[in-house]
């Protein structure tokens, strides 16, 4: 039975779930998280569905052994490709992300939307059918490579790419950019300096929060008091990838 004082388990390919992260430690600062990064299976954007439902579970099986309360799947692909196998095979609350293409779609005035996200994301049928829910306008961009970039903080490759991929489209035709993957929110001063002023650049990362929070406090298991703590794990090299985490934190 979970309490309130145990951690949260937070996970991703690698370390774009850190700007997930960042997030829920400013709306649940009194919380516990754990976060992992496979960033040994890394990408899981051109794995196929089966591929990733295996390297979560593996990761699931880390995190379970530090008694979480529950879990978030600050990712994407993986949520989409292993969330509902995970709810059924699991006894904790399982918070996943979508791409934020409904609130995209509410302030769209004729425009189209860019969402950004890896192949794999794309092509499920979790966003298909968010697609067909709020697609009006939206235009898929899969960014196979980007989240690679942003691993290695190879910074002014990131922008250089970003720079060769909006060439494609009319800017004054684009009401917003939907970052449909954890790591591309570390991109987004770039994409503002790179877009115009009217396009709003959107994440799932604070519904994710917010969301988190609902789930804690529906369950009675919410810390709302004493001092959080952030804990890193990976799949990695641990003396490369740790030192990596921290530094991504700080940019949250």
């Amino acid at each position: 039975m979970s309490n309130c004082a145990d951690p949260v388990g937070v996970f991703d390919s690698g370390v774009g779930g850190i700007s997930t992260l960042g997030e829920m430690r400013r709306v649940l600062p009194s919380e516990t998280f754990i976060y992992y990064g496979d960033t040994a299976n890394a990408p899981y954007g051109t794995k196929s569905t089966a591929e990733v439902i295996r390297c979560v579970r593996g990761v699931v099986a880390e995190l379970q052994r530090e008694s979480i309360k529950a879990l978030v799947i600050a990712c994407n692909t993986a949520t989409g490709a292993a969330a509902a196998t995970l709810r059924a095979e699991l006894d904790i609350p399982v918070i996943g992300m979508e791409p934020a293409l409904k609130p995209a779609s509410e302030i769209r005035h004729g425009g189209s939307i860019l969402v950004m996200a890896t192949p794999l994301t794309l092509r499920q049928e979790k966003f298909n059918h968010l697609m067909s829910l709020y697609g009006e306008g939206a235009v898929k961009v899969p960014c196979e490579g980007l989240m690679e970039l942003v691993e290695g903080e190879r910074w002014e490759e990131a922008r250089e790419y970003l720079r060769q991929l909006l060439t494609r489209f009319d800017p004054k035709k684009v009401d917003a950019a939907v970052l449909g993957c954890t790591h591309y929110v570390f991109l987004k001063d770039m994409l503002r300096e790179l877009l115009p002023g009217h396009v709003q650049i959107m994440d799932g990362n604070a519904g994710t929060a917010r969301q988190l929070k609902r789930v804690l406090a529906q369950r009675d298991i919410l810390r709302e008091d004493g001092g959080g703590e952030i804990i890193f794990r990976t799949s990695g090299d641990e003396k490369t990838v740790l030192p990596l985490m921290e530094r991504m934190l700080e940019r949250t």
